[in-house]
């Protein structure tokens, strides 16, 4: 990822707005919410510029506890809104939060078609596996067998795995990150208002009243060096205690190969493109799963396609060119029109 080199003129705590901050103790919305205000510091964005657009969940809350623009809207249905903000006002940076509840299950309709249509306007996901607001019913993303209120005998269904969600919906930007690496996610939100088009971030973050330390194979201190590989574009490959591990091609398949062994060299590590056009690999990287890989986070895939409402605007610009009427009322009074004495 690359590093920002502005001078920063607003400080992390410039984004706060003066409501109390009410998420339980403990919960990874903190870490989450002191990373995007740092990204805003670093990406110098003037409040008045910024729309930060919630549906319904704990995440949801985001827009009272950021000084910027803000629209707390219904279940599911954040993306429409976001959408409309983006068109209408093309030049304010739009911020969607939501969980995997609200834009995965009532909401998935919205979302799968505004990865689709590539709106240029950033969504960060909350993923902690569970319906946290309403008391630890079982989500779209938990996994299969999860013991819940609303599944006291074991979930049978299996669950979403976001990053193969937003590939196959045609998404250009995806992103993973751990809700305990306050620095990592900054850099990523950085690049996803960088990127051109919908660009997806998922969180993975801890309930830690419902559903606490679902992720910490991934995210707990004494396994993060073995579980998680940082992708850096243009970058090789590696994880585990001082990099001593990492991925190459065996074949059509991924390999963990030690640097070392068996005559195993850094150049035989596979080096990540996320520009690449193809989607083949960076599925592949979606797809490892502990305890035979580590879990890939970071930027998987940043591709550059066309923008909707880049489209969107230059037809109505090409149509006002192109216009015989300069405004509302000449339309109206054109053609078959008569007058009432």
């Amino acid at each position: 990822m690359e590093a920002t080199t502005l001078q920063c003129l607003f400080k992390p705590k410039d984004y706060a707005s003066d409501q109390e901050v009410k998420w339980c103790p403990g919960c990874g919305d903190y870490a989450i919410i002191s990373a995007v205000q740092k990204a805003f510091s670093e990406l110098n964005l003037k409040k008045e510029d910024v729309a930060i657009i919630s549906g319904i969940g704990c995440s949801s809350r985001f827009p009272y506890y950021m000084d910027t623009y803000g629209f707390h809207t219904i279940h599911g249905r954040p993306a429409a809104v976001a959408t409309g903000v983006k068109l209408a006002n093309p030049s304010l940076s739009v911020w969607m939060i939501s969980g995997d509840g609200d834009s995965l299950a009532i909401g998935g309709n919205h979302f799968i078609h505004a990865v689709r249509r590539n709106i240029n306007f950033n969504l960060i996901l909350f993923n902690n596996e569970i319906y946290g607001l309403t008391k630890g019913q079982y989500s779209p993303t938990s996994e299969r067998g999860k013991i819940t209120k609303s599944s006291p005998f074991g979930t049978v269904e299996s669950p979403f795995s976001v990053g193969e969600l937003v590939l196959g919906a045609q998404g250009q930007f995806y992103a993973r990150v751990p809700d305990t690496d306050v620095k990592l996610m900054a850099q990523v939100m950085i690049e996803a208002e960088k990127h051109q088009g919908l660009s997806m971030v998922e969180v993975l973050q801890n309930c830690v009243i419902f559903n606490d330390k679902t992720h910490a194979a991934i995210t707990a201190k004494e396994n993060k060096a073995n579980n998680q590989l940082i992708l850096e574009h243009g970058k090789p490959m590696l994880f585990g205690e001082n990099n001593s591990k990492g991925l190459r091609l065996n074949g059509l398949a991924l390999e963990v190969v030690t640097i070392g062994e068996n005559g195993i060299t850094e150049k035989d590590i596979l080096v990540h493109d996320a520009h690449a056009k193809s989607t083949i690999l960076h599925n592949m990287l979606i797809q490892m799963k502990l305890p035979e890989f580590p879990i890939a986070m970071g930027v998987i895939r940043n591709a550059d396609a066309p923008v909707f409402d880049h489209g969107f605007t230059a037809q109505i610009e090409q149509q006002k060119a192109s216009s015989k009427y300069e405004t509302i009322d000449d339309l109206f009074v054109s053609g078959n029109t008569f007058t009432i004495n």
